[in-house]
C-alpha cells in the first residue's frame, strides 16, 4: 500500500478596501493591500510554514523511506520571497531533497480551468511549470485549484504531458479512492483519488475535542492506514493544517513528527511520491462529465460561482482579458491574473450553515456582500485602465 502524502500551500494576495478617489498609478498598490499580505505571510511563517518545513527536513534525514509532495502556488511564491524570505528559501530546500516531489497547478489559483477558451488555463499552468524548473522540479503529475476536475480537464493535462491528475474521491463516482484510474476520455494519465475520510481526519477533525477518536495519535493513524484496502492511500490536506488551523498545542507536529516511525512498523505501508502512484496499474475508467472539486459539501464550484455576486464577478475579470490579448503589456496581465485568483470569489458566498463559517472563517471581509463591492469597485476600475492604455 503506497501513502501518497501531498500538502498545498497557497495564499492569496488580497485585495486593498479600494477608493474610487484612489490616486496610485501603480497598479499593484492600487488594488492589492500588500501591508496585509507582509502581516498574514509572518503571521503563518512562524505558526506553520517555518516550523513544518523544519520537522519534514528532519524526517527526510532520519527516515529514509518518508517521502512527501507539495504544490505551491505562484502567488505564494511571490509573497513569500517579498515578506519572508526565509519560508521561499526552506521551501527550495524540501524542492532539492530526491524525496520531495512538486506538482503543477496553476500559477495564480485560479478558476481558469472553467473558461470556455482553455489558452489562459494552459498558460497559466505553463508559467507555474517554469517556476517550478526554476526550483530544480519537473512536475509530473497536475493538480488543478482545489482539485476542480472534469474529463475535460484530465484530456488538457494529458495533453500537456501530465502523467497523473487528481481529484477529490466523491462518493457518487462509485469508486473506490484506494486504487488508480484512467479518465474516461484519456488514454494514458492516471487520476488519483483523495481518500477525504482519512484526509480531514487530520485537516478538520484532529483538534475537535468533540469527536468519538479524539486525540488522534501517529500510532493510532498508522492502523487506520495498514486497515485500509487498496493499492495507495491519497492523503490530501492543506499544508497550513500544521500549525494554523490546529495550532501547535494541538499536538498537530508532533503527530506528524512521529507518524513516519509509526507507519514503518506497518511493513505494507510505504510512502510514495505522486509519480510513482501514477504509475500505478489502473483499475478502471472513471467517467466525470460534471466538474466536481473538493470544495464544500457539494463539492463542485458552488464554492466560487454558487450565487449571482461570484459570478458577476467571474465573467466581468475574464471579459477583461479580450482587452489586453493582443496589446496588454506584462504588468496588465499580471494584475489581471492576480484578480483571478479563486479565494477573491470564494469570500463571496452566501451559503449557509456549516460551509458558510468555513469562508468567513477566511474572508477579510465584514460580510460576502462587502467582499462583492470592493472586487466588482476594483474590477471596473481595472476595465477602465486597460481600456486606456
Amino acid at each position: 500500500m503506497k501513502i501518497f502524502a501531498y500538502f498545498q500551500v497557497h495564499q492569496p494576495l488580497r485585495l486593498k478596501k479600494f477608493s474610487l478617489f484612489e490616486d496610485s498609478q501603480e497598479l499593484y498598490s492600487r488594488y492589492f493591500d500588500f501591508g496585509l499580505a507582509e502581516a498574514i505571510m509572518k503571521k503563518v511563517a512562524a505558526k506553520c510554514y517555518l516550523p513544518t518545513n523544519h520537522v519534514l527536513l528532519e524526517l527526510l534525514d532520519k527516515h529514509p523511506e518518508f517521502k512527501v509532495n507539495f504544490s505551491v502556488t505562484g502567488v505564494f511564491m511571490e509573497q513569500a520571497t517579498m515578506f519572508a524570505p526565509e519560508v521561499a528559501d526552506s521551501f527550495r530546500e524540501l524542492a532539492r531533497h530526491k524525496n520531495v516531489e512538486f506538482l503543477a497547478e496553476t500559477y495564480y489559483h485560479s478558476l481558469a480551468s472553467l473558461y470556455p477558451e482553455k489558452l489562459e488555463f494552459i498558460t497559466q499552468v505553463a508559467k507555474h511549470a517554469d517556476m517550478l524548473r526554476g526550483m530544480g522540479q519537473q512536475p509530473k503529475v497536475f493538480r488543478n485549484t482545489e482539485l476542480i476536475y472534469s474529463n475535460e480537464i484530465a484530456s488538457i493535462a494529458e495533453s500537456m504531458g501530465y502523467l497523473g491528475i487528481l481529484c477529490e474521491g466523491v462518493d457518487w463516482l462509485g469508486k473506490s479512492p484506494n486504487q488508480a484510474y484512467v479518465p474516461q476520455t484519456c488514454s494514458n494519465i492516471k487520476l488519483l483519488m483523495r481518500n477525504y475520510t482519512l484526509s480531514d481526519d487530520v485537516g478538520y477533525r484532529f483538534s475537535a475535542r468533540s469527536w468519538n477518536h479524539y486525540p488522534l495519535t501517529a500510532d493510532k493513524y498508522s492502523s487506520w492506514l495498514s486497515a485500509n484496502q487498496g493499492e495507495c492511500t491519497n492523503i490530501f490536506v492543506d499544508y497550513e493544517t500544521f500549525g494554523e488551523h490546529h495550532w501547535e498545542d494541538t499536538g498537530i507536529r508532533e503527530f506528524l513528527r512521529h507518524l513516519p516511525n509509526e507507519v514503518s512498523k506497518h511493513r505494507h505501508l510505504k510512502f510514495a511520491n505522486a509519480s510513482e502512484v501514477a504509475a500505478l496499474h489502473a483499475q478502471d475508467r472513471v467517467d466525470v462529465p460534471s466538474v466536481i472539486s473538493w470544495a464544500d459539501a457539494e463539492r463542485d464550484t458552488s464554492a466560487w460561482l454558487g450565487n449571482e455576486m461570484q459570478r458577476t464577478c467571474f465573467n466581468e475579470v475574464r471579459e477583461i482579458g479580450d482587452l489586453l490579448k493582443e496589446n496588454g503589456t506584462e504588468e496588465l496581465l499580471h494584475v489581471w491574473r492576480l484578480l483571478q485568483t479563486s479565494d477573491h470569489l470564494y469570500y463571496l458566498s452566501t451559503k449557509s450553515m456549516s460551509d458558510q463559517d468555513v469562508h468567513n472563517y477566511f474572508s477579510p471581509y465584514e460580510s460576502p456582500f462587502d467582499a462583492f463591492i470592493n472586487f466588482m469597485n476594483i474590477i471596473r476600475d481595472f476595465r477602465r485602465v486597460a481600456e486606456s492604455r
